[in-house]
């Protein structure tokens, strides 16, 4: 045998070595299904080689079956493993919650808040459900983390499928990934998750931002600014500003940092007809401006109070245009042209789309678009008919 065969043996035995090595310290770290094992470049150190070996060492593991690995997010412990007692009567229990769920009656629904725009979606969902012959579970999560211990306990308790509207993220919670691996029906409403394929179903923000921004244009407005609360990670609100700004791009139209305003506080929609510092501020220090593109209809509301109470005539001077096409937007002095989003059809879309994954339709996973409308009112002017 030669020295690179020679080298190339010891390679071998080396990286399973570390992989006995790594196995060795899960057990001991008495780490629990999905849970995250020790990474090619903490091996590396802890064996004292290179991350190469490290690799090769966990890639063997996942090869048995012990471990699985997430595309940038790292390798986490197997959800299958023949250890004690009590881990076989975790395994039992959760078999016979995947029995239930099977058979299971009940469908979920996970908000982040309560508002006018999600109880519309609750009240569509729960009537698109009744149509299944299934119940409604609601909740109402409180934080990140408290939506990550609904959906355990949902989970535990062989929920059929959940429609979840998640908390501020703007990647995949850890949570959701575990119960996309252990193949609870699952479908995420009004977000976007990029870096993983799961089910969703939500408002095409951008092109309804794009057109609105568009339709502006086609009134004659070229001095056209934007407000929003801060994004927060919301890829709703990201994709309304950026359908904002791709729209003045497309018709030559300078993006001016001036006319650009996110908001350090939400508004409150308890003093929403009064005047509004923030927006006070935006709308006076661009005089040139004839219409504002408002993040949602909260925002275009208190603006279009803060105009009023500024002495400035709405729509004559400066339009105002929201975004949801929520109540409040019908009755405000001025009624505000909005962007509708259609919560009847993405309530539909979703259990549907549910029921598809409770059926164990093998179908791949997919990203539902709905398309929304523009509602005109009265706080447009159309300047190309004075020109």
């Amino acid at each position: 045998m030669n020295s690179e065969m020679r080298s190339a043996g010891a390679r071998t035995q080396l990286y399973l070595q570390v992989a006995d090595k790594a196995w060795e310290i899960i057990c001991s770290r008495k780490l629990q299904p999905h849970d995250p094992v020790p990474s090619e470049g903490e091996l590396a150190k802890l064996c004292g080689v290179s991350r190469m070996t490290g690799k090769l060492a966990l890639e063997h593991l996942v090869e048995q079956g012990l471990i699985y690995r997430l595309p940038r997010r790292g390798s986490f412990l197997a959800g299958k493993r023949e250890e004690t007692v009590d881990e076989n009567a975790a395994s039992a229990e959760q078999a016979a919650a995947a029995a239930a769920r099977t058979a299971g009656k009940q469908i979920a629904l996970i908000l982040p808040h309560l508002s006018e725009y999600t109880s519309r979606i609750i009240a569509a969902v729960e009537s698109e459900v009744r149509k299944h012959d299934l119940d409604l579970i609601l909740q109402i999560s409180k934080d990140k983390d408290d939506e990550d211990r609904g959906l355990q306990k949902l989970a535990a308790g062989g929920v059929g499928g959940v429609i979840l509207f998640p908390q501020g993220r703007k990647t995949c919670s850890d949570q959701v990934l575990r119960l996309k691996l252990e193949q609870l029906p699952l479908v995420i409403i009004d977000r976007i998750f990029r870096e993983v394929q799961i089910d969703c179903v939500y408002h095409d923000h951008y092109r309804g931002s794009y057109e609105m921004a568009q339709y502006l244009i086609g009134k004659g407005h070229r001095e056209i600014g934007y407000t929003s609360n801060m994004s927060e990670n919301i890829t709703s609100r990201e994709e309304r500003y950026q359908g904002y700004i791709q729209a003045l791009l497309d018709h030559g139209i300078p993006v001016r940092n001036e006319y650009i305003h996110f908001r350090s506080v939400p508004c409150d929609p308890g003093r929403i007809n009064q005047s509004d510092p923030e927006q006070e501020q935006f709308i006076a220090r661009s005089p040139q401006m004839t219409a504002v593109m408002c993040g949602d209809d909260h925002v275009a509301a208190t603006t279009l109070f803060t105009a009023l109470h500024m002495g400035i005539p709405v729509p004559d001077k400066l339009s105002i245009v929201g975004f949801s096409d929520i109540q409040l937007s019908a009755l405000t002095p001025v009624p505000l042209t909005t962007v509708r989003q259609d919560t009847e059809r993405l309530a539909r879309s979703a259990v549907d789309l549910l029921m598809k994954r409770v059926n164990r339709s093998k179908e791949k996973q997919l990203t539902i678009k709905i398309q929304t409308a523009i509602t005109e009112r009265k706080s447009v002017l159309d300047r190309g008919v004075l020109l």
